[in-house]
Order: C-alpha cells, then sequence, then structure tokens
C-alpha cells in the first residue's frame, strides 16, 4: 500500500514534507482516540475526498493501492460477524482503511528525498550516542521504494500461475517470491557496493 510519488501534480506536492508527516501523526493520533463509528465513516468519505480532489487518473492511481487492504479488511469484518459485534470491526475496518489511505496520500505527494530530510533531522541527535543514523535512513528509504516493486512482482506471479494452472497459487508462490526478492536484494547490495556502501 506504500506508493510511489504520483506523477500526477497536486498542490500537496509542494507542501513540506515535514508538516505532512506531522498532520498524518495527528491524524492517526485522532483515528485512534475515536470509537464512534459514524465518526470513522466521515473520515473516511473525507478522504476518499482527498484523493478526488487532484482528478481521475490521481483518485484511480490511489484506489488501485489501496485495494490491497480488502483480504485484510474482510477477514477483520467476518471475524467480528462471527462474534457478534459487528459494530466494532466496521470502526476497525474504517480506521485502517483511513490510516492506511492517509499514509499512501503522503508518500504519493511527497518525494522519497524530501522524506528522507526529515528523518535525518529527527535522527541527527541520536548520532551523539554512536548511531548511525545514515544507515536507518537508506533502510527506510529502501523499504519504501522497494514494498511496492515486489508488491507489483507478486502480483506477476500470481498471474503468471493462473495463466498455467486452474489451482489458485495461495502458498505456491512463496519460494519463487522470496527467490525473487532475495535476488533484488542482492542487486541493491551490489550496487550499493560499487559506489562505496554506507559508511561514511
Amino acid at each position: 500500500m506504500i506508493s510511489l510519488t504520483s506523477p500526477v501534480r497536486t498542490a500537496a506536492h509542494s507542501w513540506p514534507a515535514g508538516a505532512k508527516l506531522a498532520a498524518l501523526c495527528v491524524a492517526t493520533v485522532v483515528l485512534f482516540s475515536v470509537q464512534k463509528i459514524g465518526w470513522h465513516l466521515a473520515f473516511m468519505t473525507a478522504t476518499a475526498l482527498l484523493y478526488a480532489l487532484p482528478g481521475r487518473v490521481f483518485f484511480r492511481s490511489g484506489m488501485v493501492r489501496l485495494w490491497g487492504l480488502w483480504p485484510f479488511v474482510a477477514l477483520i469484518f467476518v471475524w467480528h460477524v462471527i462474534t457478534h459485534d459487528i459494530a466494532t470491526g466496521a470502526a476497525i475496518c474504517f480506521r485502517m482503511v483511513t490510516a492506511v489511505g492517509l499514509a499512501n496520500l503522503v508518500t504519493m505527494t511527497t518525494r522519497l528525498s524530501d522524506m528522507m530530510d526529515v528523518v535525518r533531522v529527527l535522527l541527527s541527535p541520536l548520532n551523539r550516542f554512536g548511531l548511525q543514523s545514515h544507515r536507518i535512513e537508506l533502510a527506510m528509504a529502501l523499504v519504501i521504494r522497494f514494498t511496492p516493486v515486489l508488491a507489483l512482482k507478486g502480483q506477476a506471479l500470481v498471474a503468471a500461475w493462473r495463466a498455467r494452472s486452474p489451482k489458485r497459487p495461495g502458498w505456491r508462490i512463496i519460494i519463487p517470491f522470496a527467490v525473487l526478492a532475495i535476488d533484488d536484494a542482492e542487486h541493491v547490495a551490489e550496487a550499493l557496493r560499487a559506489r562505496g556502501g554506507v559508511s561514511r
């Protein structure tokens, strides 16, 4: 669900990354402090409107990235139906979709380098205690950058399986997916070594 920067230019692209990340933190705190389902429905509707404001292309791109949430939403809601607590299940589902949607909205309108600049400022005081903050910055950048890449490769594996077999892929694609992830990790490690590594 963590996406790359959207090619569709919006007004939010010019906003400071620190302000957007701070607003995301505040919004997340509010989401988890509110319990009434009506409020969560309103928050989710407002998030959908934020996706719709930049236009159809931006909205469709954002919704495609959020579609991966549906198995988790379905599992949580079914469990609460079984336990006869539908209201709580719906509130949790609305909260999860809204929180991930807002986080995805931030990454779609913020360059990775700008977010890493914010992380660098926040972690810089820890350098006094021997923590090498640049390693954490690199790790976070790699996670944000390669999460959507691995998700796309997983979807390609599923599509390839379905083209060759009527059976559902299920656990059968775990091993080839792991091999792809390890292969990508090796290529990235080689590229980092070729550029001098991560030490300063």
